[in-house]
């Protein structure tokens, strides 16, 4: 599949750029017929894009992660069927307006960032290094922390090119989910403290991606609605599968999809670091998982012709290989 979709770049894989600067692979002209087919309001990318596996996919040559990370978003974003990302960096540490607006800077006028809540407050739990949690989270779902930490400096470094701003919610203690009712009140406070921002980010929203199938409840559905936000169908073992959750989009139509596929639903069994040791250094796909890849076609595209914005990230663990991956979804958007 590689080669019939991409050119030689000219250079040995294995030889390294020590250089600040990061160059795309050469993509082959069936790649830009592909993209050129896909909707305007379809927005297709993969999770970060600092994987040194991506030579000859997304890299012109083999480079270092740490310049992939810092360097390498403009020649990611070179990519014909890449016009998002999804930054997750966010997640474990807050991000400043500086940290949005360089990353802004090294893409196009077109392109759209889904960017992920500190963990500080979508996390209910305070976590060791191992992710076992500690104590209960003082911060959780703070709706003044939220504005300050996340969707104010989102907003104001982004501006225009501000996609989705996701609030990934961990799992939740089992004392939380035996009072469910009560954390999705919260949650509703949170989400309606965050002002309208189309003035300043016209294709922007505001998603709920979630751990535990306890919140999808026509309570969870009345709170995305009331606060104008949608739910971040999230493709992910610990979630019930695609089909499962589609009554959630129904309940909320219309309105713009927002997916993030992040582990193969189809291998429950592999968590993210079995995943890692299982597809690194995802330079090819391991588990194509057709069943979930048709369905999720299927939404996108009867969304996208409805004139809805969709936002759809692609992880290297969903099937081995995110660039790949995103080639296939596209495909298949197109039968």
């Amino acid at each position: 599949m590689q080669d019939s979709l991409f050119t030689e770049s000219g250079s040995s894989p294995s030889a390294k750029k020590s250089s600040k600067q990061v160059e795309s692979a050469k993509f082959s002209q069936e790649l830009f017929v592909l993209a050129e087919a896909m909707s305007s309001h379809l927005r297709l990318g993969t999770s970060s894009w600092n994987y040194p596996g991506w030579t000859g996919l997304v890299w012109d040559r083999e480079y270092p992660e740490t310049n992939l990370s810092r360097y390498g978003l403009s020649a990611y974003a070179q990519h014909p069927l890449f016009r998002t990302v999804s930054v997750d960096r966010g997640f474990y540490r807050p991000m400043n307006v500086m940290q949005f607006a360089q990353y802004a800077s090294q893409v196009g006028d077109d392109f759209r960032f889904v960017v992920k809540a500190p963990s500080l407050v979508t996390d209910a739990l305070v976590r060791d290094e191992t992710g076992k949690g500690m104590r209960t989270n003082p911060h959780f779902l703070n709706p003044e922390e939220a504005l300050q930490m996340f969707v104010e400096p989102a907003l104001e470094g982004l501006k225009h090119k501000l996609g989705a701003l996701v609030f990934q919610i961990s799992p939740l203690p089992s004392q939380m989910l035996a009072r469910m009712p009560d954390v999705i009140n919260r949650l509703h406070q949170m989400l309606s403290a965050i002002p309208d921002f189309k003035h300043i980010a016209p294709d922007g929203v505001v998603a709920v991606e979630v751990r535990d199938p306890q919140w999808l409840t026509p309570q969870f559905v009345q709170v995305l609605r009331e606060t104008k936000s949608t739910y971040c169908l999230g493709l992910h073992a610990k979630m019930p599968p695609i089909v499962e959750q589609l009554p959630i989009l129904r309940a909320l139509w219309p309105g713009p999809l927002v997916c993030r596929w992040n582990l193969n639903p189809l291998h429950g069994a592999y968590g993210y670091e079995d995943a890692q040791q299982l597809y690194s250094p995802y330079d090819k796909m391991v588990d194509p998982d057709l069943e979930t890849r048709a369905i999720l076609a299927k939404v996108i595209s009867g969304t996208a012709s409805a004139g809805q914005n969709v936002y759809v990230t692609l992880s290297n663990k969903a099937e081995g290989c995110a660039p790949l991956s995103v080639i296939e979804l596209a495909k298949a958007i197109q039968r």
